[in-house]
């Protein structure tokens, strides 16, 4: 295989902060090429400048051999140079077919051939393994795997050489995750190069052929072999640790403490059925199972954005009004949403009004807004959660996935919820922050905070969790202590279903 890219010290600055400090990867064509890093390390940043979003400061692209500016999206594009990003990017409104031929419509004397659009959208789709996908439907419509499945058709539709994937798997559930690997095997047999960014790090060993590795904005490792590369090694140069998953001990929630979450009954048509628990303070409780089992939907109803058919939701005795937000959080119950960019954050924002949003009145005083108190308030939390790079003026966007992270559980903080609905919390973040957000979660429930966790990490569920519910095709088929089931057996219920 020859190198199809090749990039050589590339250095990018912001204001106050040097986000690349002379990068190097190199990828050849036909080959997975796997980019690791923590949170803040410059994956995203890199990712930009391969893409043609941001100009670097200094250093040199080659494509093929040949020295290259990339100096917008476009002319990566007709280079080549395609990418499905973390965060979803798609257009809600339009149509599937829509969506991956966007910029780029079949057509012909200035009319679009919509007929053609849906026909080739078909075949894309069908070689992804998702034919069943319709190509006039609203993408806004699909649950978050099927959107992610757009995303990839539509960078497949450019005929691109070289598509970066930034946490694809993200979303996806065991058997899609099979599937993309199928589709991604397919391409590099067609000579087109991957660049695989994933926090999971048994999904490099299976798919990728070699791995570089970024630590605060620079290359410390490249051309490893991914499947010989000892995982400890791979943890170790990105952190400085040995250890992936590190739970913080249990606590013992006393059988005295009070019910703080009550859900009786709850269903939702097509979504779930029949859903009632109850979690007391200084719980967590965790809910595992495949996408698309209702687990998402569950949390959304609880905090009032999706409104029941049936059944009730109780916080310290009191019941919410159904289908509203408002009430559920003024009874003190806060949401950390799965999709952080769309749902949680002010994306043009400072970092220090992301973390007060919910709790502005507590600053302000005969009409006025104490500024000051509201900038320090966010800054000693921001600190406390060592959100990177420090400083609550930035805009939000700037921070990476796993300090966006941090700053939507600080809002929660700040506000002293009774309440914490977590959706997929360590989505996209690296291996060090985990830790970091785990001992939090932990922390919390210790403070007297009733917590319901969704993961699609199992390993994460049951080391987080106090008790789990296994959900199925939107019921409950097993609810019992964590420490009473392990992974083998919640991945032979949410595939099997058999009630437990």
């Amino acid at each position: 295989m020859t190198d199809l890219l090749t990039m050589t010290g590339i250095v990018k600055e912001f204001p106050g902060v040097r986000a690349l400090d002379g990068v190097d990867l190199d990828v050849r064509a036909g080959e997975v090429h796997c980019l690791l890093g923590q949170n803040g390390a410059g994956k995203s940043t890199l990712i930009r400048v391969l893409t043609g979003a941001h100009q670097p400061d200094a250093g040199t692209i080659r494509i093929n051999g040949d020295e290259v500016q990339l100096n917008s999206p476009t002319a990566a594009i007709d280079r080549g140079i395609a990418a499905i990003y973390q965060e979803l990017d798609l257009v809600p409104g339009l149509s599937v077919a829509e969506n991956i031929f966007l910029g780029h419509e079949p057509s012909s004397f200035g009319f679009s051939r919509r007929h053609e659009a849906n026909t080739r959208a078909r075949e894309i789709l069908e070689g992804l393994g998702h034919g069943e996908i319709p190509v006039q439907r609203e993408v806004g419509s699909l649950p978050a795997a099927g959107q992610q499945v757009v995303s990839m058709a539509r960078a497949l539709s450019r005929d691109a050489h070289l598509i970066v994937m930034d946490e694809p798997s993200a979303v996806l559930d065991p058997e899609e995750v099979a599937n993309l690997f199928r589709v991604i095997r397919g391409l590099t047999a067609r000579g087109v190069a991957v660049v695989y960014i994933s926090h999971r790090l048994e999904e490099i060993r299976e798919i990728g052929d070699r791995v570089t590795v970024l630590k605060d904005g620079a290359t410390v490792s490249t051309g490893l072999h991914a499947r010989e590369t000892p995982t400890q090694e791979l943890i170790r140069l990105m952190t400085g640790r040995s250890i992936e998953y590190v739970f913080p001990p249990r606590q013992e929630v006393l059988t005295t403490a009070p019910t703080v979450l009550a859900v009786d009954g709850l269903s939702r048509p097509g979504e779930f059925a029949d859903i009632s628990f109850e979690v007391r303070a200084g719980e967590i409780l965790g809910l595992a199972g495949l996408v698309g089992s209702g687990r998402s939907e569950i949390l959304e109803t609880v905090y009032g954005a999706r409104r029941p058919t049936t059944g009730s939701v109780q916080v310290d005795g009191k019941q919410l009004r159904p289908g509203r937000v408002q009430a559920a959080v003024a009874a003190g119950v806060g949401l950390a949403p799965e999709e952080r960019k769309s749902q949680a954050l002010l994306m043009d924002e400072a970092v220090f009004k992301n973390i007060t949003v919910s709790t502005m009145g507590r600053f302000a005083s005969a009409g006025f807004l104490n500024s000051r108190a509201e900038r320090d308030a966010a800054a000693e939390l921001a600190e406390s959660l060592d959100v990177r790079p420090a400083g609550v003026e930035r805009p939000v966007r700037n921070l990476s996935g796993g300090n966006q992270q941090k700053v939507v559980l600080a809002r929660w903080l700040l506000r002293d919820c009774r309440v914490l609905l977590l959706d997929e919390p360590t989505r996209g973040v690296d291996v060090g922050a985990r830790s970091e957000i785990y001992a939090l979660v932990r922390k919390l429930a210790a403070s007297g905070v009733a917590i319901v966790l969704v993961s699609s990490e199992v390993e994460e569920v049951l080391g987080l969790a106090d008790r789990v519910i296994v959900m199925r095709e939107g019921r409950a088929v097993h609810t019992g202590p964590a420490q009473d089931i392990d992974e083998h057996r919640v991945l032979d219920l949410v595939m099997e279903g058999s009630p437990a």
